[in-house]
């Protein structure tokens, strides 16, 4: 993709100041297409050298923000063809961000609980839409004029309806550290829990003018065994209802926090009807012995992760079908292609990914195109199929890491070509030795005799 820059014409919309650029891309006020509206538009970083991570946040953005409606998201506006000019276009929202309000420092009571509260609606309007927003933070919250609060940046979200784009990377990332939770960082996407977490990250941000647990570098397990300072030991003016509300939202154990946004937002408008425990009144951290206890048994822990919630545990079948696409003209593509339509057309559940491992330095978004046009055939709709292209020198550890980090249930995958490698060196013999799951190997004329192994 060319870069674009201030006054370039891009499918009827013209750009105008660049007011944000980044590791993730860069972002434009547009106008065009006969709308009057101010518009915004985000384009991710796409040459070979950059992060596959970025591409990944952007097409997750790109499929979540027209999935979901409302005051408290931007509207959508269009989205440009990735094999041509990959962007996003939605409504210019009007308003500070909390990040900005912050900086004069710490609100007063009434003002956290009004600004909290507008976060915590915003957040249960995504829940009840089944999307879960994993990257809560001030600079991702703008604030209208009608104290309205609208939550940007979905770069990191999850749709329980929609393929999990980043959780099927194998290079997971969690969030933004100062306000990531524990069940995040443990690998699990799909506990709304995880918001309100980050919300209370936010709430004693807002009260205190400080983090809970400090700005982490790279190790964040702090917040599995660290009991943050109580807001009213920094800031005496914090009542015991709204210290209630910051420690109950940052307990470790999702289990132990508000268990629903709409809760939240209820008890911050409604103060003389929170319910106060020994939270309320805690005036110093817990003490040596305690922190060590929970330190150990958060030592125990950390590296398990943590249970799905009962709701969450459905899930259907999911086929792994690894493509070349660093030769297109693999005359094993179609008796792949006809081999994953068989195995499709069992059920109506099964989810697809279709993955390609890259040399280094690849272009990673022509790669993604290869594929997808791979895939057109088999007509699945988007909840269905998800695409990777990862940067490896050895495929077959990829094809395994992926199929283990995701529970696949089957790997379609071509036998060596003839006059290729013998079967002992090659990719499908060495995922048939590793993976965990069945594996079908396609020969190249005989699309309809799949040989599976155990």
């Amino acid at each position: 993709m060319q870069d674009l820059n201030t006054g370039a014409e891009v499918d009827g919309f013209t750009l105008g100041a660049r007011v944000h650029a980044g590791g993730q891309g860069k972002l434009f006020r547009v106008t065009g297409r006969g709308s009057d509206r101010a518009l915004i538009m985000k384009m991710p970083r796409t040459g070979g050298d950059e992060p596959s991570e970025s591409l990944v946040a952007f097409e997750t953005e790109a499929m979540v923000i027209p999935a979901v409606t409302g005051p408290h998201v931007p509207e959508f506006v269009a989205a440009g063809d990735l094999l041509r000019t990959p962007y996003l276009v939605t409504e210019w929202v009007e308003g500070p961000t909390l990040e900005a309000m912050l900086e004069e420092g710490p609100l007063v009571p009434a003002e956290v609980a009004r600004v909290g509260e507008a976060l915590a609606k915003a957040l249960h309007s995504l829940h009840v839409q089944e999307v879960i927003h994993l990257d809560v933070k001030p600079e991702n919250v703008i604030l209208r004029d009608d104290g309205t609060a609208v939550l940007i940046d979905f770069g990191f979200a999850h749709h329980a309806r929609y393929p999990d784009l980043l959780a099927e990377e194998t290079r997971v990332r969690a969030g933004s550290a100062p306000y990531v939770s524990p069940e995040q960082l443990l690998g699990c996407r799909e506990d709304r829990r995880s918001d309100l977490f980050a919300l209370g990250v936010v709430l004693y941000e807002m009260a205190t003018g400080k983090l809970p647990f400090g700005e982490p570098d790279s190790d964040v397990r702090n917040r599995f065994w660290l009991e943050p300072v109580p807001p009213a030991v920094l800031v005496p003016d914090v009542p015991p209802w709204l210290q209630e509300i910051i420690l109950r939202c940052l307990e470790p154990r999702a289990e132990l926090r508000y268990q629903s946004a709409a809760h939240v937002a209820f008890d911050l408008s409604h103060p003389e009807q929170v319910t106060l425990t020994a939270r309320s009144t805690r005036v110093r951290r817990t003490g040596l012995v305690a922190h060590v206890q929970r330190f150990l048994r958060a030592r125990a822990e950390y590296g398990v992760r943590l249970r799905t919630p009962d709701v969450l545990q459905s899930r259907t079948p999911i086929l792994l079908v690894a493509v070349d696409t660093t030769h297109i003209d693999d005359e094993r593509h179609p008796a792949i292609r006809f081999a994953t339509a068989q195995m499709l057309a069992q059920s109506s559940e099964f989810r697809l990914i279709c993955l390609t491992v890259i040399p280094q330095a690849a272009s990673q978004l022509e790669h993604m195109v290869r594929l997808r046009h791979w895939a057109g055939p088999l007509d699945l709709p988007m909840q269905r199929l998800s695409l990777h292209a990862i940067e490896s020198n050895s495929p077959a550890d990829v094809i395994v890491e992926l199929a283990r980090h995701n529970d696949v249930d089957t790997v379609v995958l071509g036998a060596p070509s003839e006059g290729g490698r013998a079967w002992s060196l090659s990719v499908a013999s060495a995922v048939t030795a590793k993976v965990a799951c069945s594996v079908h190997i396609v020969r190249v004329g005989r699309r309809a005799r799949l040989q599976p192994t155990p």
